[in-house]
């Protein structure tokens, strides 16, 4: 836990194509951490839209970023044309080197991996790219919410707010994060329980499949190149 009287630098990385919900789940939980400033950058001060048309505005540039505490990072089909940005990269590396925790939602997992940030660790992303992580040298964990160190990994998209309360509770105490909890009244009850591949009916997974095969064959060429890049021997990878 950080002292109450040290402010908190709170950064979220923003891309063209990004899951709204990743960045504004999170950023509902963090952005009430006590003494904390929560900034957005992104490489250009454009307005972002995301892979549904909402449409979100960086605070600044990412050359701009002063070294932060925390260093969120989203997903979204848009992380695909990060994958192999190398000053993105190169960003997102030197802030997680001296960030008290990297926090990623979704396949925002897969930037972190292609910065080489995953290598032995233990982590999560969306169930469509678990398959993909042990190309960046990582654990896969078939966990809605994965701690290791200072890294925390949270599945897809609404796990983004569990992950955000558990980086909460770390950096300001448990208290500090259960009257963030009570505040936005986070109980869920879900109407169904379709949430997890396990638990979804056949007809409803092979139709969320169908759905992505595209994008996920993609991040499969993608996951590929990092394995050569970051030089991790992989001979073959389980696919959801």
């Amino acid at each position: 836990m950080v002292p109450q009287e040290t402010e908190l630098q709170i950064g979220s990385l923003l891309f063209e194509g990004f899951d709204q919900m990743d960045v504004t789940g999170p950023f509902e939980v963090l952005s009430r951490i006590p003494n904390s400033t929560h900034r957005i950058f992104a490489k250009t001060l454009t307005p972002m839209r995301d892979i549904r048309g909402l449409r979100l505005v960086p605070d600044a540039m990412l050359a701009e970023a002063h070294q932060l505490d925390l260093l969120h990072v989203p997903g979204g089909f848009g992380q695909e044309a990060l994958m192999e940005d190398t000053d993105l990269l190169d960003w997102v590396r030197r802030q997680a080197q001296g960030a008290r925790y990297v926090f990623s939602v979704c396949t925002g997992a897969l930037i972190c991996g292609a910065a080489g940030l995953l290598k032995g660790r233990r982590a999560t992303t969306h169930w469509s790219a678990l398959h993909l992580l042990p190309y960046f040298g990582a654990i896969p964990c078939d966990e809605r919410l994965v701690v290791d160190g200072k890294l925390v990994c949270a599945g897809g998209v609404t796990a983004g707010i569990d992950g955000a309360l558990r980086v909460a509770a770390a950096l300001r105490g448990d208290e500090a994060a259960q009257i963030i909890q009570l505040q936005m009244q986070y109980a869920p009850e879900p109407p169904f329980n379709s949430g997890t591949p396990k638990t979804a009916p056949p007809a409803v997974l092979e139709q969320a499949r169908r759905a992505v095969q595209a994008i996920t064959e993609q991040r499969q060429r993608t996951a590929e190149r990092a394995a050569r890049r970051l030089e991790i021997s992989l001979i073959s990878a389980e696919k959801p």
